[in-house]
């Protein structure tokens, strides 16, 4: 146990595991370049300069004393992103004092993200918090680490009938936005997104399978607050379509693509039609596993209890945007969109590469001490077309994003 450790066996433990990321691909040990050194996001990672250039003194401030809980989120990511040897120690002081519970769940899995002896000893610290929800995060991380499998507490789930989804499972998601800075393809920027700023750019996305088509489709139901003049939510559905891996009874390996008509502003803001609007086809890939829980039952099937797994995709960033100003004045909603390198007008607009990590799984969002499976509110049929009042019935058939054109920005 890493408690039976001296303290300078500790240091040496952890020491070693930070050296050894350094000096290696920490995906990977394998013979051939081309199973481990072929990853585009991570060749960006070693030459992109970040375009967040505040001081790390700047970011402990903002991290815990920024009024809004999205830049405190975001400021902590970002020094975690540096690597500083103080990170982990850091995050967990904001776990400790933050009032934001998604902060707090937020902060615990970039901690995780940094790993080692160290960030497992630290999650130990809030396996009995007042917060079930910290807790099982915890509890989950600490597995994933020691195991590379989650673990759970004992709590009872609730399956709502009637509604369209069997599950709607809340999504963090942390994404890096690698910018190509001119055409020369030698100058690189990086954003590093943490989970409640991407949320508020491209939207708070819910993953909504059925137990029925969850190993060949699900919908990935965004909404966007605060981009909308009349307070109503943007949303935003996709429906992907894949294979899923059931070798295994208690999980599923899956690996899911998506293609929507969207309209691309070319703006660089969602209902932004300023500077042009086209109409274009967005793809978008995800791949991971969502792991089961026998006691929640579904139909007769075993429900999934947590999702973790990768994406990526293409964007536009609007660099006038972004450069020069301030976190606040860039983490605004819809400010930035999605792209695509297969139209003859959107694909030299293109200048962004998404990619990142997510992960979700089931909550007691009404605090009874039950887990919910399907209380979240998304507005999408289950073919991805927007659903306002979630009968599960199209407003509009084939219509899977707000039409821009009946709504103005504020």
């Amino acid at each position: 146990m890493l408690e039976d450790l001296a303290t300078e066996q500790r240091e040496a433990l952890n020491f070693a595991y930070r050296t050894t990321l350094s000096n290696v691909d920490p995906r990977f040990v394998a013979g051939d370049p081309a199973a481990w050194a072929s990853d585009f996001g991570y060749a960006l990672d070693r030459v992109a300069i970040r375009l967040d250039n505040r001081s790390n003194e700047d970011l402990r401030t903002a991290a815990l004393e920024h009024p809004d809980p999205a830049m405190r989120e975001q400021a902590l990511f970002e020094y975690a992103d540096r690597d500083h040897e103080d990170a982990i120690e850091f995050l967990a002081q904001a776990i400790r004092q933050d009032t934001d519970r998604q902060v707090r769940w937020d902060a615990l899995w970039a901690i995780e993200k940094l790993g080692g002896p160290e960030a497992i000893t630290t999650l130990r610290q809030f396996l009995n918090d007042p917060d079930p929800e910290i807790a099982e995060w915890s509890k989950l991380f600490i597995s994933e680490l020691q195991t590379g499998d989650p673990a759970f507490d004992d709590r009872e789930g609730h399956y709502t009938p009637g509604r369209t989804f069997d599950e709607t499972i809340f999504l963090l998601i942390h994404c890096d936005l690698y910018v190509r800075l001119d055409p020369s393809n030698q100058h690189w920027g990086k954003i590093s997104l943490a989970p409640q700023g991407l949320a508020r750019i491209y939207g708070q996305a819910h993953a909504c399978p059925n137990v029925a088509t969850r190993e060949r489709q699900l919908v990935i139901a965004k909404t966007i607050e605060g981009l909308h003049a009349d307070g109503t939510p943007h949303v935003d559905n996709y429906l992907f379509r894949g294979f899923t891996d059931r070798s295994r009874r208690d999980r599923g390996n899956f690996f899911f693509e998506s293609l929507v008509p969207r309209p691309f502003f070319k703006s660089g803001r969602a209902d932004d039609p300023s500077e042009g609007v086209r109409e274009a086809n967005i793809g978008f890939a995800r791949y991971g596993t969502w792991h089961l829980e026998p006691k929640f039952q579904v139909h007769g099937e075993s429900a999934i209890r947590y999702v973790r797994g990768r994406f990526q995709g293409w964007g536009h960033v609007n660099l006038s945007r972004v450069a020069g100003r301030p976190i606040e004045e860039i983490l605004v909603p819809g400010n930035g969109v999605l792209s695509t390198l297969h139209d003859p007008e959107v694909g030299p607009m293109t200048n962004a590469f998404i990619l990142g990590t997510f992960k979700g799984k089931l909550n007691d969002w009404d605090g009874d001490g039950v887990i919910d499976l399907n209380s979240r509110h998304v507005y999408s049929t289950a073919d991805g077309e927007i659903d306002s009042d979630q009968d599960g019935i199209p407003d509009q058939p084939g219509l899977t994003c707000c039409d821009w054109t009946g709504q103005q920005l504020p």
